[in-house]
């Protein structure tokens, strides 16, 4: 996703919350029907919305049918680009800058350049922006595609539940720090700072008992709230002023992180290198200096977090996925938790 630097015109941090909300359905006679090979996921690794993606396309299997382009981790204010391909060009959509996939969509396209995007191949036209369904489709609609062994990421018989967690998820904790970090007068930060811890120790009591949010196994709930919790002490305590604990200071969160981070699918997307050059560079309203701070620690993810002791499946029936293609694989200079093959130094005991 893209967040404009808005100069603090706004008092308070509003997201706009439109996009191109087409759906790829396994319906054959839809618009946008599923089809291995038709349509590439553009992703960030630094963007905590589009990391969603590229954990739930790995547990479930699906980089087979479904591509991914990944971006540089910064941007102007026109367009994400592909800096991190040879020739700076997206080796299957040949562009290179995503704007030109929404400009095919919509000629003159009027709001942000926005990942994650799924893109159309043939026609180089995006075909949505709406992250929050574009998850949740991966695991109903492309069902047929999903690997053996795939977790079940939104049972049917949590759902009610699971929407209610993940609505609030995403207003307090998710959008929440970029509430605080965008807040343009004191009083509109200490309200979202408010919010956000309110949230987070929420979350951190439902935790106490369980392994996972929703009971014994892994959820789509669970990778929504692990992509700000992985980003909180590199990049949302200092530089967006959510600063009342550090990560590492909430036991049960700092715990449960660490589980979700040890489990293939999780800490193996994640670039702590792009993810802080992201925020302290293209911030510039916050951060003036484009200064990247060299801290924090990393190793502390492989520590044990203990929490085997609740018992649970990650994958529930499933296994976890398998060995990651050489070109997705995160630099080994980027997370120090993996190894030259792109998998975890650590595993849970028992994942």
């Amino acid at each position: 996703m893209t967040e404009k630097n808005k100069g603090y015109v706004e008092a308070s941090y509003e997201r706009d919350t439109r996009y191109l909300n087409d759906r790829i359905t396994a319906d054959a006679a839809g618009d946008w029907p599923v089809e291995p090979g038709r349509y590439r996921l553009v992703a960030a690794r630094a963007c905590p919305w589009a990391n969603r993606t590229i954990i739930v396309r790995r547990l479930l299997g699906l980089e087979d049918v479904l591509s991914m382009g990944l971006t540089g981790p910064t941007h102007d204010s026109d367009s994400w680009t592909f800096d991190l391909d040879p020739g700076q060009v997206d080796p299957v959509l040949r562009i290179a800058k995503l704007k030109d996939a929404y400009e095919k969509r919509q000629p003159g396209y009027p709001r942000g350049i926005t990942v994650p995007a799924v893109v159309e191949v043939e026609s180089g036209k995006v075909v949505t922006n709406d992250f929050a369904p574009m998850t949740l489709d991966f695991s109903l609609q492309w069902t047929q595609h999903h690997r053996d062994g795939a977790p079940d990421l939104y049972p049917e018989h949590l759902r009610a539940e699971m929407d209610e967690v993940m609505r609030r998820i995403y207003t307090e904790i998710n959008n929440g720090v970029y509430r605080c970090g965008f807040a343009g007068e004191q009083s509109s930060y200490d309200k979202a700072y408010d919010r956000l811890f309110t949230a987070l120790d929420w979350v951190s009591e439902r935790l106490e008992g369980q392994r996972y949010l929703m009971g014994e196994t892994i959820t789509e709930a669970d990778v929504r709230l692990f992509t700000t919790l992985v980003r909180f002490d590199p990049v949302y305590h200092g530089h967006f002023k959510c600063n009342r604990s550090k990560l590492t200071e909430m036991p049960v969160l700092w715990a449960y992180a660490r589980d979700l981070f040890q489990t293939p699918g999780f800490g193996d997307t994640v670039d702590f290198e792009q993810i802080k050059q992201h925020y302290y560079v293209v911030h510039r309203d916050i951060n003036p200096t484009g200064i990247v701070p060299k801290g924090p620690e990393l190793l502390d993810w492989g520590t044990a977090h203990g929490r085997e002791s609740l018992g649970g499946r990650p994958y529930g029936d499933g296994t976890a996925p398998g060995a990651i293609a050489e070109v997705e694989r995160v630099p080994v200079a980027h997370n120090p938790m993996l190894g030259d093959d792109g998998q975890l130094l650590v595993r849970t005991p028992g994942a």
